[in-house]
Protein backbone atom coordinates (compact mmCIF):
# COMPACT_ATOMS: atom_id res chain seq x y z
CA UNK A 1 0.00 0.00 0.00
CA UNK A 2 2.83 2.42 0.83
CA UNK A 3 4.96 1.33 -2.10
CA UNK A 4 4.55 1.35 -5.86
CA UNK A 5 1.95 3.67 -7.37
CA UNK A 6 -0.54 5.48 -5.14
CA UNK A 7 -2.88 7.62 -7.22
CA UNK A 8 -4.87 10.68 -6.18
CA UNK A 9 -8.07 11.29 -8.14
CA UNK A 10 -10.11 14.46 -8.30
CA UNK A 11 -13.30 14.84 -6.33
CA UNK A 12 -15.34 16.34 -9.19
CA UNK A 13 -18.06 18.87 -8.37
CA UNK A 14 -21.34 19.54 -10.17
CA UNK A 15 -23.52 22.53 -9.38
CA UNK A 16 -21.73 22.99 -6.07
CA UNK A 17 -22.13 19.37 -4.91
CA UNK A 18 -19.88 16.33 -5.09
CA UNK A 19 -20.45 14.63 -8.45
CA UNK A 20 -20.74 11.10 -7.12
CA UNK A 21 -21.22 9.51 -10.54
CA UNK A 22 -18.05 11.10 -11.93
CA UNK A 23 -16.05 10.21 -8.82
CA UNK A 24 -17.19 6.61 -9.00
CA UNK A 25 -16.12 6.43 -12.66
CA UNK A 26 -12.67 7.71 -11.75
CA UNK A 27 -12.23 5.27 -8.86
CA UNK A 28 -13.46 2.26 -10.84
CA UNK A 29 -11.10 3.19 -13.65
CA UNK A 30 -8.21 3.17 -11.18
CA UNK A 31 -9.24 -0.17 -9.74
CA UNK A 32 -9.40 -1.70 -13.20
CA UNK A 33 -5.88 -0.42 -13.91
CA UNK A 34 -4.61 -2.29 -10.81
CA UNK A 35 -2.82 0.63 -9.19
CA UNK A 36 -1.23 -0.15 -5.84
CA UNK A 37 -3.43 2.20 -3.81
CA UNK A 38 -5.91 5.03 -4.24
CA UNK A 39 -5.61 8.26 -2.27
CA UNK A 40 -9.03 9.84 -1.78
CA UNK A 41 -9.35 13.38 -0.46
CA UNK A 42 -5.80 14.49 -1.05
CA UNK A 43 -5.07 17.98 -2.34
CA UNK A 44 -6.22 16.96 -5.81
CA UNK A 45 -9.34 15.60 -4.15
CA UNK A 46 -10.11 19.11 -2.85
CA UNK A 47 -10.44 17.98 0.75
CA UNK A 48 -10.02 21.51 2.12
CA UNK A 49 -13.15 22.67 0.26
CA UNK A 50 -15.49 19.94 1.52
CA UNK A 51 -17.46 19.65 4.75
CA UNK A 52 -17.26 16.61 7.03
CA UNK A 53 -20.41 15.01 5.59
CA UNK A 54 -19.13 15.39 2.03
CA UNK A 55 -15.78 13.92 2.95
CA UNK A 56 -17.35 10.96 4.74
CA UNK A 57 -19.47 10.27 1.66
CA UNK A 58 -16.43 10.45 -0.65
CA UNK A 59 -14.51 8.07 1.63
CA UNK A 60 -17.37 5.55 1.52
CA UNK A 61 -17.67 5.80 -2.27
CA UNK A 62 -13.91 5.34 -2.72
CA UNK A 63 -13.77 2.20 -0.60
CA UNK A 64 -16.93 0.75 -2.14
CA UNK A 65 -15.82 1.19 -5.74
CA UNK A 66 -12.05 0.57 -5.49
CA UNK A 67 -12.40 -3.20 -5.74
CA UNK A 68 -9.40 -4.91 -4.16
CA UNK A 69 -7.25 -1.77 -4.25
CA UNK A 70 -6.47 -0.29 -0.79
CA UNK A 71 -7.80 3.22 -0.20
CA UNK A 72 -5.91 5.91 1.71
CA UNK A 73 -8.24 8.67 2.94
CA UNK A 74 -7.15 12.22 3.70
CA UNK A 75 -8.11 13.46 7.19
CA UNK A 76 -6.39 16.86 7.30
CA UNK A 77 -8.23 19.76 8.98
CA UNK A 78 -7.47 22.92 10.95
CA UNK A 79 -8.30 21.59 14.41
CA UNK A 80 -7.17 18.36 16.06
CA UNK A 81 -10.78 17.69 17.08
CA UNK A 82 -11.83 17.78 13.44
CA UNK A 83 -8.94 15.56 12.38
CA UNK A 84 -9.96 12.93 14.93
CA UNK A 85 -13.56 13.04 13.72
CA UNK A 86 -12.44 12.65 10.09
CA UNK A 87 -10.16 9.76 11.11
CA UNK A 88 -13.15 8.05 12.71
CA UNK A 89 -15.22 8.56 9.55
CA UNK A 90 -12.44 7.19 7.35
CA UNK A 91 -12.02 4.09 9.49
CA UNK A 92 -15.77 3.48 9.58
CA UNK A 93 -15.79 3.74 5.78
CA UNK A 94 -13.22 0.94 5.61
CA UNK A 95 -10.13 2.93 4.68
CA UNK A 96 -6.91 0.93 4.66
CA UNK A 97 -4.90 3.96 5.78
CA UNK A 98 -5.18 7.71 6.35
CA UNK A 99 -3.21 10.70 5.09
CA UNK A 100 -2.54 13.71 7.32
CA UNK A 101 -1.03 17.11 6.55
CA UNK A 102 -0.55 19.77 9.26
CA UNK A 103 -3.17 22.25 8.00
CA UNK A 104 -3.16 25.66 9.65
CA UNK A 105 -4.25 29.27 9.46
CA UNK A 106 -1.78 30.39 12.12
CA UNK A 107 1.73 29.13 11.43
CA UNK A 108 2.43 25.98 13.42
CA UNK A 109 5.53 25.20 15.48
CA UNK A 110 7.41 21.90 15.38
CA UNK A 111 6.05 21.09 18.86
CA UNK A 112 2.46 21.67 17.73
CA UNK A 113 2.87 19.51 14.64
CA UNK A 114 4.46 16.69 16.62
CA UNK A 115 1.63 16.80 19.16
CA UNK A 116 -0.92 16.65 16.33
CA UNK A 117 0.58 13.44 14.94
CA UNK A 118 1.14 11.99 18.41
CA UNK A 119 -2.53 12.55 19.31
CA UNK A 120 -3.92 11.23 16.03
CA UNK A 121 -1.78 8.10 15.88
CA UNK A 122 -2.94 7.12 19.38
CA UNK A 123 -6.52 7.02 18.09
CA UNK A 124 -5.90 5.04 14.89
CA UNK A 125 -6.41 1.39 14.08
CA UNK A 126 -5.00 1.81 10.54
CA UNK A 127 -1.63 3.09 9.29
CA UNK A 128 -0.95 6.78 8.66
CA UNK A 129 0.96 8.51 5.88
CA UNK A 130 2.56 11.84 6.82
CA UNK A 131 1.70 14.43 4.18
CA UNK A 132 4.54 16.94 3.82
CA UNK A 133 3.14 19.63 1.52
CA UNK A 134 4.59 23.08 2.30
CA UNK A 135 3.05 24.59 -0.84
CA UNK A 136 -0.41 24.36 0.77
CA UNK A 137 0.28 24.09 4.52
CA UNK A 138 3.18 26.57 4.61
CA UNK A 139 4.84 24.33 7.18
CA UNK A 140 8.39 23.12 6.60
CA UNK A 141 9.23 19.74 8.09
CA UNK A 142 12.82 19.33 9.20
CA UNK A 143 14.40 15.93 8.68
CA UNK A 144 14.68 15.63 12.46
CA UNK A 145 10.94 16.22 12.92
CA UNK A 146 10.19 13.60 10.28
CA UNK A 147 12.41 11.23 12.22
CA UNK A 148 10.54 11.85 15.49
CA UNK A 149 7.09 11.52 13.92
CA UNK A 150 8.11 8.36 12.06
CA UNK A 151 8.76 6.67 15.43
CA UNK A 152 5.12 7.08 16.45
CA UNK A 153 2.80 4.04 16.30
CA UNK A 154 0.91 3.47 13.05
CA UNK A 155 3.11 5.76 10.93
CA UNK A 156 3.86 3.88 7.70
CA UNK A 157 5.03 6.37 5.08
CA UNK A 158 6.04 9.95 4.33
CA UNK A 159 4.59 11.67 1.27
CA UNK A 160 7.37 14.11 0.49
CA UNK A 161 7.38 17.22 -1.67
CA UNK A 162 9.92 17.52 -4.47
CA UNK A 163 13.28 17.04 -2.79
CA UNK A 164 15.42 18.45 -5.57
CA UNK A 165 15.55 18.69 -9.34
CA UNK A 166 19.02 17.11 -9.26
CA UNK A 167 19.59 13.41 -8.69
CA UNK A 168 22.59 13.82 -6.35
CA UNK A 169 20.79 16.23 -4.03
CA UNK A 170 17.67 14.06 -3.97
CA UNK A 171 19.69 10.93 -3.21
CA UNK A 172 21.56 12.68 -0.38
CA UNK A 173 18.31 13.89 1.22
CA UNK A 174 16.65 10.48 0.92
CA UNK A 175 19.68 8.76 2.42
CA UNK A 176 19.66 11.24 5.30
CA UNK A 177 16.00 10.54 5.99
CA UNK A 178 16.67 6.81 5.78
CA UNK A 179 19.01 7.21 8.74
CA UNK A 180 16.29 8.93 10.79
CA UNK A 181 13.14 6.90 10.12
CA UNK A 182 12.46 3.24 10.98
CA UNK A 183 12.96 0.69 8.18
CA UNK A 184 9.23 -0.01 7.86
CA UNK A 185 8.41 3.64 7.05
CA UNK A 186 8.56 4.20 3.31
CA UNK A 187 9.46 7.42 1.52
CA UNK A 188 7.16 8.47 -1.29
CA UNK A 189 7.79 10.85 -4.18
CA UNK A 190 5.29 13.64 -4.67
CA UNK A 191 5.25 16.54 -7.09
CA UNK A 192 4.88 14.70 -10.40
CA UNK A 193 7.41 16.71 -12.44
CA UNK A 194 10.19 15.57 -10.06
CA UNK A 195 8.95 12.05 -9.35
CA UNK A 196 11.40 10.41 -11.77
CA UNK A 197 14.33 11.99 -9.95
CA UNK A 198 13.03 10.89 -6.56
CA UNK A 199 12.15 7.37 -7.67
CA UNK A 200 15.57 6.88 -9.16
CA UNK A 201 17.12 8.33 -6.00
CA UNK A 202 15.47 5.70 -3.81
CA UNK A 203 11.81 6.48 -3.04
CA UNK A 204 9.71 3.32 -2.80
CA UNK A 205 6.40 4.96 -3.67
CA UNK A 206 5.03 7.54 -6.06
CA UNK A 207 2.05 9.51 -4.74
CA UNK A 208 0.86 10.65 -8.13
CA UNK A 209 -1.58 13.28 -9.37
CA UNK A 210 -1.55 12.26 -13.04
CA UNK A 211 -1.99 8.65 -11.94
CA UNK A 212 -5.42 9.59 -10.63
CA UNK A 213 -6.49 10.41 -14.18
CA UNK A 214 -4.06 8.47 -16.38
CA UNK A 215 -3.10 5.41 -14.30
CA UNK A 216 -1.46 3.35 -17.03
CA UNK A 217 0.92 6.18 -17.92
CA UNK A 218 1.96 6.52 -14.28
CA UNK A 219 2.15 2.74 -13.84
CA UNK A 220 4.65 2.44 -16.69
CA UNK A 221 7.00 4.86 -14.91
CA UNK A 222 6.49 3.19 -11.54
CA UNK A 223 7.03 -0.34 -12.80
CA UNK A 224 10.20 0.75 -14.61
CA UNK A 225 11.46 2.13 -11.29
CA UNK A 226 10.60 -1.07 -9.45
CA UNK A 227 12.49 -3.03 -12.12
CA UNK A 228 15.56 -0.84 -11.54
CA UNK A 229 15.42 0.63 -15.05
CA UNK A 230 16.38 4.22 -14.26
CA UNK A 231 16.91 5.12 -17.90
CA UNK A 232 13.35 4.11 -18.78
CA UNK A 233 12.00 6.10 -15.83
CA UNK A 234 13.80 9.20 -17.14
CA UNK A 235 12.66 8.57 -20.71
CA UNK A 236 9.00 8.14 -19.86
CA UNK A 237 8.96 11.16 -17.57
CA UNK A 238 10.74 13.37 -20.10
CA UNK A 239 8.00 12.58 -22.62
CA UNK A 240 5.61 14.32 -20.22
CA UNK A 241 7.72 17.49 -19.95
CA UNK A 242 5.13 19.63 -21.80
CA UNK A 243 2.61 18.62 -19.14
CA UNK A 244 5.04 19.44 -16.34
CA UNK A 245 5.54 22.85 -17.94
CA UNK A 246 1.79 23.49 -17.79
CA UNK A 247 1.81 22.55 -14.09
CA UNK A 248 4.43 25.23 -13.50
CA UNK A 249 2.62 27.85 -15.55
CA UNK A 250 -0.71 27.41 -13.76
CA UNK A 251 0.34 27.24 -10.14
CA UNK A 252 0.52 23.48 -9.75
CA UNK A 253 -1.25 20.39 -10.99
CA UNK A 254 -4.85 20.84 -9.83
CA UNK A 255 -6.21 23.22 -12.48
CA UNK A 256 -4.44 21.31 -15.24
CA UNK A 257 -5.67 17.90 -14.12
CA UNK A 258 -9.21 19.21 -13.63
CA UNK A 259 -9.23 20.58 -17.17
CA UNK A 260 -7.81 17.28 -18.46
CA UNK A 261 -10.63 15.38 -16.75
CA UNK A 262 -13.17 17.71 -18.35
CA UNK A 263 -11.58 17.42 -21.79
CA UNK A 264 -11.41 13.63 -21.50
CA UNK A 265 -15.10 13.44 -20.63
CA UNK A 266 -14.38 12.08 -17.16
CA UNK A 267 -15.90 15.08 -15.38
CA UNK A 268 -18.36 17.77 -16.35
CA UNK A 269 -17.29 21.38 -16.84
CA UNK A 270 -16.80 23.05 -14.40
CA UNK A 271 -15.62 20.35 -11.97
CA UNK A 272 -13.76 22.36 -9.32
CA UNK A 273 -15.25 23.90 -6.16
CA UNK A 274 -15.60 27.65 -6.56
CA UNK A 275 -13.73 29.93 -6.54
CA UNK A 276 -11.28 27.48 -8.13
CA UNK A 277 -11.39 27.19 -11.90
CA UNK A 278 -9.75 24.81 -14.33
CA UNK A 279 -7.81 26.04 -17.35
CA UNK A 280 -9.52 28.37 -19.75
CA UNK A 281 -8.64 30.03 -23.06
CA UNK A 282 -5.18 29.45 -24.50
CA UNK A 283 -4.12 27.19 -21.62
CA UNK A 284 -7.06 24.88 -22.15
CA UNK A 285 -6.45 24.77 -25.88
CA UNK A 286 -2.78 23.94 -25.29
CA UNK A 287 -3.71 21.16 -22.89
CA UNK A 288 -6.19 19.70 -25.39
CA UNK A 289 -3.44 19.53 -28.00
CA UNK A 290 -1.07 17.90 -25.48
CA UNK A 291 -3.58 15.23 -24.53
CA UNK A 292 -3.84 14.27 -28.21
CA UNK A 293 -0.07 14.33 -28.70
CA UNK A 294 0.97 12.52 -25.52
CA UNK A 295 -1.72 9.83 -25.84
CA UNK A 296 -2.07 9.52 -22.08
CA UNK A 297 -3.85 6.45 -20.74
Amino acid sequence: MFSGLSVFPLTPMKRGEVDAAAFIRLVERLGEASVDSIGALGSTGNYAYLCREERARVARLAVKHAGDVPVIVGISALRTREVLALAEDAQKAGASAVLLAPMSYQKLSDAEVFELYETVTRHLSVPLCVYDNPATTHFEFSDELHGRIAQLPNVGSIKMPAVSATYDAAKARIERLRGLVPPHVTLGASGDPFAATELNAGCEAWYSVIGGLFPRTALAITRASQAGDAREVWRLSEQLQPLWTLFSQYGGSLRVVAAAAELAGLADFPCLPLPLKSLEGAGRQRLSQLLDTLQLA
